[in-house]
Protein backbone atom coordinates (compact mmCIF):
# COMPACT_ATOMS: atom_id res chain seq x y z
CA UNK A 1 0.00 0.00 0.00
CA UNK A 2 2.62 2.45 1.03
CA UNK A 3 4.35 1.60 -2.45
CA UNK A 4 1.50 2.29 -4.37
CA UNK A 5 0.70 6.11 -2.26
CA UNK A 6 4.65 6.50 -3.15
CA UNK A 7 4.08 5.89 -6.74
CA UNK A 8 1.02 8.25 -7.05
CA UNK A 9 2.96 11.21 -4.87
CA UNK A 10 5.98 10.48 -7.38
CA UNK A 11 3.65 11.05 -10.83
CA UNK A 12 1.78 13.73 -8.89
CA UNK A 13 5.28 15.43 -8.67
CA UNK A 14 6.17 14.70 -12.04
CA UNK A 15 2.80 16.52 -13.01
CA UNK A 16 3.16 19.01 -11.31
CA UNK A 17 6.88 20.05 -12.71
CA UNK A 18 5.61 20.11 -16.00
CA UNK A 19 2.42 21.94 -15.82
CA UNK A 20 4.86 24.39 -13.49
CA UNK A 21 7.55 24.49 -16.84
CA UNK A 22 4.33 25.11 -19.11
CA UNK A 23 2.77 27.74 -16.76
CA UNK A 24 6.27 29.79 -16.57
CA UNK A 25 6.72 29.20 -20.43
CA UNK A 26 3.45 31.53 -20.42
CA UNK A 27 4.30 33.63 -18.53
CA UNK A 28 7.34 34.90 -19.72
CA UNK A 29 5.64 35.08 -23.43
CA UNK A 30 2.89 36.79 -22.42
CA UNK A 31 6.07 39.10 -20.15
CA UNK A 32 7.50 39.60 -23.54
CA UNK A 33 4.66 40.25 -26.03
CA UNK A 34 3.48 43.04 -23.53
CA UNK A 35 7.29 44.79 -23.32
CA UNK A 36 6.84 45.88 -26.77
CA UNK A 37 2.73 46.30 -26.74
CA UNK A 38 2.77 48.42 -23.32
CA UNK A 39 5.38 50.67 -25.04
CA UNK A 40 3.57 50.94 -28.58
CA UNK A 41 0.21 52.06 -26.68
CA UNK A 42 2.47 54.45 -24.62
CA UNK A 43 1.88 52.70 -21.24
CA UNK A 44 5.32 52.79 -20.50
CA UNK A 45 8.62 54.15 -21.94
CA UNK A 46 10.29 51.85 -24.73
CA UNK A 47 13.22 51.81 -22.51
CA UNK A 48 11.25 50.04 -19.52
CA UNK A 49 9.50 48.15 -22.18
CA UNK A 50 13.53 47.00 -22.64
CA UNK A 51 13.68 45.89 -19.50
CA UNK A 52 10.46 43.90 -18.85
CA UNK A 53 11.78 42.16 -22.05
CA UNK A 54 14.98 41.47 -20.34
CA UNK A 55 13.36 40.05 -17.58
CA UNK A 56 10.62 37.41 -19.99
CA UNK A 57 14.43 36.29 -20.99
CA UNK A 58 15.15 34.97 -17.89
CA UNK A 59 11.44 33.15 -17.16
CA UNK A 60 12.34 31.90 -20.20
CA UNK A 61 15.18 30.56 -19.38
CA UNK A 62 13.59 29.43 -15.47
CA UNK A 63 10.76 28.02 -17.18
CA UNK A 64 13.50 25.68 -19.54
CA UNK A 65 14.15 24.28 -16.99
CA UNK A 66 11.47 23.64 -15.39
CA UNK A 67 10.51 22.32 -18.37
CA UNK A 68 13.25 19.22 -18.82
CA UNK A 69 13.08 18.13 -15.54
CA UNK A 70 9.35 17.87 -15.73
CA UNK A 71 10.42 15.84 -19.01
CA UNK A 72 12.77 13.60 -17.35
CA UNK A 73 10.75 13.04 -14.65
CA UNK A 74 7.47 12.13 -16.49
CA UNK A 75 9.63 9.99 -18.71
CA UNK A 76 11.07 8.13 -16.20
CA UNK A 77 7.16 7.32 -14.97
CA UNK A 78 6.01 6.96 -18.32
CA UNK A 79 3.27 9.72 -17.90
CA UNK A 80 3.03 10.73 -21.79
CA UNK A 81 0.62 13.37 -21.15
CA UNK A 82 3.38 15.11 -18.52
CA UNK A 83 6.21 14.67 -21.27
CA UNK A 84 3.65 16.30 -23.77
CA UNK A 85 3.28 18.94 -21.47
CA UNK A 86 7.10 19.39 -20.71
CA UNK A 87 8.11 19.89 -23.96
CA UNK A 88 5.51 22.08 -24.98
CA UNK A 89 7.17 24.63 -22.15
CA UNK A 90 10.70 23.91 -23.34
CA UNK A 91 9.15 24.92 -27.03
CA UNK A 92 7.41 28.23 -25.69
CA UNK A 93 10.51 28.56 -23.58
CA UNK A 94 12.69 28.35 -26.48
CA UNK A 95 11.07 30.87 -28.30
CA UNK A 96 10.61 33.64 -25.11
CA UNK A 97 14.92 33.19 -25.00
CA UNK A 98 15.24 33.23 -29.17
CA UNK A 99 13.46 36.21 -30.29
CA UNK A 100 15.29 38.81 -28.26
CA UNK A 101 18.63 36.99 -28.32
CA UNK A 102 18.21 36.81 -32.23
CA UNK A 103 17.74 41.04 -32.13
CA UNK A 104 20.59 41.61 -29.56
CA UNK A 105 23.27 39.36 -31.64
CA UNK A 106 21.63 41.66 -34.66
CA UNK A 107 21.99 44.56 -33.31
CA UNK A 108 25.66 43.75 -32.04
CA UNK A 109 26.65 43.01 -35.46
CA UNK A 110 25.74 46.14 -37.47
CA UNK A 111 26.56 50.14 -36.65
CA UNK A 112 25.26 51.41 -33.43
CA UNK A 113 23.45 54.07 -35.89
CA UNK A 114 20.03 55.15 -36.51
CA UNK A 115 20.24 57.24 -39.78
CA UNK A 116 20.57 55.55 -42.52
CA UNK A 117 20.72 56.92 -46.57
CA UNK A 118 21.63 55.83 -50.17
CA UNK A 119 23.87 59.42 -50.46
CA UNK A 120 25.59 60.29 -47.71
CA UNK A 121 27.46 63.32 -49.20
CA UNK A 122 24.15 65.23 -49.98
CA UNK A 123 21.41 63.29 -47.49
CA UNK A 124 17.91 64.35 -48.65
CA UNK A 125 16.64 66.69 -45.91
CA UNK A 126 13.27 66.44 -44.36
CA UNK A 127 11.15 69.19 -44.50
CA UNK A 128 7.33 68.67 -43.89
CA UNK A 129 8.12 66.21 -41.00
CA UNK A 130 10.62 68.55 -39.20
CA UNK A 131 7.01 69.78 -36.87
CA UNK A 132 6.84 65.51 -36.00
CA UNK A 133 9.88 65.28 -34.51
CA UNK A 134 10.03 68.06 -32.26
CA UNK A 135 9.94 65.75 -29.40
CA UNK A 136 12.00 63.17 -31.23
CA UNK A 137 15.45 62.58 -28.85
CA UNK A 138 17.38 62.21 -32.50
CA UNK A 139 17.95 65.01 -34.69
CA UNK A 140 16.74 65.75 -38.09
CA UNK A 141 20.33 66.81 -39.40
CA UNK A 142 22.61 64.01 -40.54
CA UNK A 143 25.45 63.14 -38.34
CA UNK A 144 28.16 63.65 -41.08
CA UNK A 145 31.15 61.88 -41.72
CA UNK A 146 31.08 59.58 -38.55
CA UNK A 147 27.90 58.50 -39.48
CA UNK A 148 28.87 58.17 -43.07
CA UNK A 149 32.26 55.89 -42.49
CA UNK A 150 30.04 53.64 -40.01
CA UNK A 151 27.03 53.24 -42.86
CA UNK A 152 29.86 52.50 -45.82
CA UNK A 153 31.39 50.00 -43.47
CA UNK A 154 28.19 48.05 -42.12
CA UNK A 155 26.21 48.88 -45.00
CA UNK A 156 27.77 49.07 -48.89
CA UNK A 157 24.91 47.86 -50.59
CA UNK A 158 22.77 51.14 -50.07
CA UNK A 159 23.71 53.40 -52.62
CA UNK A 160 21.51 55.47 -55.19
CA UNK A 161 19.07 53.84 -57.75
CA UNK A 162 19.46 54.44 -61.53
CA UNK A 163 16.31 53.94 -62.91
CA UNK A 164 15.30 53.84 -66.94
CA UNK A 165 12.38 56.53 -65.96
CA UNK A 166 11.35 59.93 -66.80
CA UNK A 167 11.99 62.02 -63.05
CA UNK A 168 7.80 62.27 -63.16
CA UNK A 169 7.81 58.54 -63.85
CA UNK A 170 10.18 57.49 -61.09
CA UNK A 171 8.37 59.90 -58.74
CA UNK A 172 5.04 58.16 -59.19
CA UNK A 173 6.39 54.48 -58.86
CA UNK A 174 8.37 55.81 -55.52
CA UNK A 175 5.09 57.07 -54.72
CA UNK A 176 2.80 53.78 -54.97
CA UNK A 177 5.90 51.84 -53.45
CA UNK A 178 5.67 53.68 -50.35
CA UNK A 179 1.87 53.40 -50.13
CA UNK A 180 2.56 49.03 -50.62
CA UNK A 181 4.84 49.14 -47.75
CA UNK A 182 1.81 50.60 -45.77
CA UNK A 183 4.14 54.15 -44.77
CA UNK A 184 2.12 56.37 -43.89
CA UNK A 185 2.55 59.39 -46.50
CA UNK A 186 3.45 63.01 -44.97
CA UNK A 187 4.27 65.27 -47.83
CA UNK A 188 4.57 64.77 -51.61
CA UNK A 189 6.32 67.78 -53.65
CA UNK A 190 6.74 66.53 -57.77
CA UNK A 191 8.40 69.83 -58.41
CA UNK A 192 10.73 69.37 -56.07
CA UNK A 193 10.96 64.92 -56.48
CA UNK A 194 10.38 64.92 -52.87
CA UNK A 195 8.04 62.62 -50.72
CA UNK A 196 8.09 62.52 -47.16
CA UNK A 197 6.81 59.72 -44.99
CA UNK A 198 6.57 57.62 -41.33
CA UNK A 199 6.74 54.00 -41.24
CA UNK A 200 5.94 52.40 -37.28
CA UNK A 201 7.83 48.93 -35.98
CA UNK A 202 5.19 46.22 -35.35
CA UNK A 203 6.19 45.34 -31.88
CA UNK A 204 7.14 47.84 -30.13
CA UNK A 205 5.65 50.87 -32.00
CA UNK A 206 8.90 52.54 -33.10
CA UNK A 207 8.24 55.42 -35.46
CA UNK A 208 11.05 56.11 -38.32
CA UNK A 209 10.52 58.89 -41.08
CA UNK A 210 11.74 58.41 -44.43
CA UNK A 211 12.51 61.03 -47.28
CA UNK A 212 12.67 60.53 -50.76
CA UNK A 213 14.78 62.58 -53.66
CA UNK A 214 14.66 61.78 -56.83
CA UNK A 215 16.78 63.36 -59.19
CA UNK A 216 17.34 63.80 -62.78
CA UNK A 217 20.19 62.31 -64.68
CA UNK A 218 19.77 62.65 -68.37
CA UNK A 219 16.66 60.41 -69.94
CA UNK A 220 17.01 58.32 -66.79
CA UNK A 221 16.58 59.72 -62.69
CA UNK A 222 18.35 58.80 -59.54
CA UNK A 223 16.58 58.04 -56.94
CA UNK A 224 17.85 58.23 -53.16
CA UNK A 225 16.10 57.58 -49.77
CA UNK A 226 16.64 58.11 -46.51
CA UNK A 227 15.57 56.50 -43.36
CA UNK A 228 15.65 57.84 -39.33
CA UNK A 229 14.61 56.74 -36.77
CA UNK A 230 13.14 58.89 -33.61
CA UNK A 231 14.64 57.60 -30.60
CA UNK A 232 17.29 54.70 -29.93
CA UNK A 233 20.99 55.10 -30.68
CA UNK A 234 20.94 51.96 -32.64
CA UNK A 235 18.43 51.11 -35.09
CA UNK A 236 19.36 47.09 -35.01
CA UNK A 237 19.46 47.36 -38.98
CA UNK A 238 15.86 48.43 -39.11
CA UNK A 239 16.37 51.33 -41.21
CA UNK A 240 19.32 49.71 -43.67
CA UNK A 241 15.98 46.60 -44.46
CA UNK A 242 14.04 48.95 -44.66
CA UNK A 243 15.74 51.11 -47.82
CA UNK A 244 16.75 47.63 -48.98
CA UNK A 245 13.12 46.66 -48.81
CA UNK A 246 11.62 49.91 -50.55
CA UNK A 247 14.68 50.01 -53.56
CA UNK A 248 13.81 45.99 -54.40
CA UNK A 249 9.96 46.74 -54.87
CA UNK A 250 10.91 50.07 -57.00
CA UNK A 251 12.97 48.28 -59.34
CA UNK A 252 10.84 45.51 -59.39
CA UNK A 253 7.93 47.62 -60.17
Amino acid sequence: MRGGNDQVRREQRAARTALAGLALAIVSLLTGISAGTGSRLGLWHFRTGFTILHWSVWLGVLSSIVAVAGAILCGKLRLLRGVVVSVAGLVLGAIVIAVPVKWRMKATSVPPIHDITTDVVRPPAFVAILPLREQASNPPEYGGLRVAEQQQRGYPDIKTLIVELSPDQAFQRALETARKMGWRIVATVPAEGRIEATDTTFWFGFIDDMVIRITPAGYRSLVDIRSVSRVGRSDAGTNADRIRQFLQKLKTG
